[in-house]
């Protein structure tokens, strides 16, 4: 799946599924040009690793849902290597807090779809006339997207449902030129359910799938570097399972 020379945008990419897409993408070659928000010393660590591989990194703290500083991150990527964009992943994203429909005001809903949605659709906006023929926009929704989600997260589940149909539109709108294909992961060893999942829910929802296990950010990152790749030339506008089997579509 070599990505060998072709530059990739992460978003997100201090932390957790978004540097393990950082990790597998430099493996596969790329400069990888890495976004965060608050976790420098992941996102640090990782051009360190990068290099001392032999490989292209460079980080840039931002608010992707800022229009000042994703204009600071494409031109830090040309800076860095070229005018060419050839991959853009945009894993930022976050439930940010659980709240009923009684429990929320339109500020909590705006800043949730700002956040998984709007910022989207800058980085899109930002990057696409970068992109040459054969390049690839990555996103990422959830299973909550499909089930609705879990109490507390109807706007994080819609917000994701619009990431999931933008993605289908992206990709008749791009094609054939770029083409535009998301993943929508279910219970992944991350941050976020750290923060939002409690124990119990995790153990239970292992030890039912499948495969009896929680996803890692690896095993999501390496769906997407697929996805990234010319191995996936004959995929657009879909919008990739990737739960360990609790939820079939």
């Amino acid at each position: 799946m070599s990505l060998k020379n072709k530059t990739a945008i992460v978003t997100g990419g201090g932390r957790d599924i978004g540097r393990a897409c950082v990790m597998a993408l430099a493996t596969e070659g790329a400069n990888v040009v890495i976004n965060y928000h608050s976790s420098d010393a992941g996102a640090k660590s990782a051009v360190e690793a990068i290099e001392a591989g032999g490989g292209k990194a460079i980080c840039l703290q931002g608010d992707v849902t800022t229009q000042s500083d994703v204009d600071a991150l494409i031109k830090a990527s040309q800076d860095a290597f070229g005018n060419e964009i050839h991959v853009l992943m945009h894993v930022t994203g976050g439930l940010v807090a659980r709240k009923t429909i009684n429990e929320m005001d339109i500020d909590h809903w705006n800043t949730v779809m700002e956040l998984n949605t709007t910022s989207l659709f800058r980085m899109v906006k930002a990057v696409e006339p970068h992109m040459p023929d054969g390049s690839a926009i990555v996103t990422f929704a959830s299973q909550a997207g499909r089930d609705g989600g879990g109490p507390g997260s109807s706007v994080y589940a819609a917000s994701k449902g619009a990431v999931m149909t933008l993605t289908r539109s992206l990709a008749k709108e791009f094609g054939p030129r770029i083409r535009v294909n998301s993943l929508c992961p279910g219970m992944i060893d991350t941050d976020f359910h750290n923060t939002f999942t409690k124990d119990e829910v995790r153990k239970h929802v292992a030890n039912v799938s499948p495969v009896k296990r929680e996803g890692t950010p690896e095993d999501t990152a390496n769906l997407a570097v697929f996805l990234a790749s010319d191995k996936s030339a004959f995929m657009t506008g879909s919008n990739v399972d990737i739960n360990g089997g609790m939820l079939f579509s």
